[in-house]
């Protein structure tokens, strides 16, 4: 007679039993996290009240003053800031991120590929504080020369028009700022596309090759079209760490609270704006610095979801 599995010998009912907790635990703690983030946005919004109280919401977002002696406070420049460098900081970085994530599948060798993972997961867990002192000791004075440079040109031309869009050049400011966020950008984005198109199936370059496409051909009709999904994801992903991103952008834009932004002048963002003046906020000023968190907390939420919704309907497509 031969001994029964240990499995087997346990009772059908400790076994439900047993698969209960677990379910129970697993959704405990999904809702946990769930909870998590609506208390944040909870606490953010409930703080922030008394600003769009004050303000109005539509008088908070569009207002272009921020003055804490005055007690008035418009949310409009904070904005205007952020979305500029991260959009801008998204331009620079989609391309090389996508070259680097092409080369790294599908033409570099594998010891090189793993090279460059390395990279890419080495650059994507720097500290911020560490791409902020980067953009301010090394990227500062070459930024400025190259800024003085242009800005002359365009004096030597009597092109004012140009001059005053270009703005001071001090190798401070929102062009400094766009630099250093693309390149914390790059490896998020170009991490995701690199698995995405390693998952592409062979079988697809396989057809490609067999209709006599060339290697540049099959990478663009082929495997890119497939991939499209998690490149796109990783963009969006990536955007909202420029989105969020404080620390880095404190040290290089300049904090400049004031419109109109010029391309080499100082800037501000959301998030630069809260760590400079939430320690000694008091009153107004502290519920407008976390309204602004507010805003900030639905930007990086939407973000999250089109790229979740991007990958969910390019899935869906790629399997009809």
């Amino acid at each position: 007679m031969t001994a029964r599995p240990p499995e087997a010998r346990i009772s059908p009912l400790y076994r439900a039993l047993g698969d209960r907790l677990f379910a129970g635990a697993v959704l405990a703690l999904c809702l946990l996290i769930i909870g998590i983030v609506v208390l944040i946005g909870w606490q953010l919004a409930a703080n922030g009240s008394r600003a769009f109280a004050a303000f109005g919401l539509l008088g908070f977002l569009g207002g272009t003053t921020w003055d804490p002696v005055a007690n008035v406070f418009g949310a409009w420049p904070f904005i205007l800031g952020t979305l500029i460098t991260s959009f801008a900081a998204l331009a620079l970085a989609f391309f090389p991120a996508l070259a680097v994530a092409i080369f790294a599948v599908e033409y570099a060798p594998r010891w090189l590929g793993s090279a460059l993972q390395y990279a890419l997961e080495l650059l994507a867990s720097l500290p911020s504080v560490i791409y902020g002192l980067w953009g301010l000791l090394v990227l500062a004075p070459v930024l400025r020369g190259v800024e003085q440079a242009v800005v002359g040109w365009a004096v030597e031309r009597e092109a004012d028009w140009l001059a005053q869009i270009l703005g001071a050049p001090i190798g401070i400011g929102m062009a400094n700022a766009v630099l250093v966020l693309a390149v914390m950008i790059i490896p998020y984005a170009a991490s995701l596309a690199k698995d995405s198109i390693a998952l592409v199936p062979n079988t697809q370059r396989e057809a490609a090759y067999g209709l006599g496409a060339t290697k540049w051909e099959v990478i663009r009709m082929a495997v890119l079209p497939y991939a499209r999904g998690g490149i796109l994801a990783g963009v969006i992903l990536g955007f909202t760490r420029a989105l969020g991103e404080t620390m880095a952008v404190v040290m290089v834009i300049g904090n400049n609270k004031n419109l109109p932004f010029t391309v080499f002048g100082s800037a501000t963002t959301i998030p630069s704006a809260i760590v400079n003046e939430f320690g000694e906020a008091q009153g107004l000023q502290l519920s407008s610095l976390l309204a602004l968190g507010f805003i900030l907390f639905i930007l990086s939420g939407a973000m999250n979801l089109l790229a979740a919704w991007i990958v969910q309907r390019m899935s869906v497509e790629g399997r009809l």
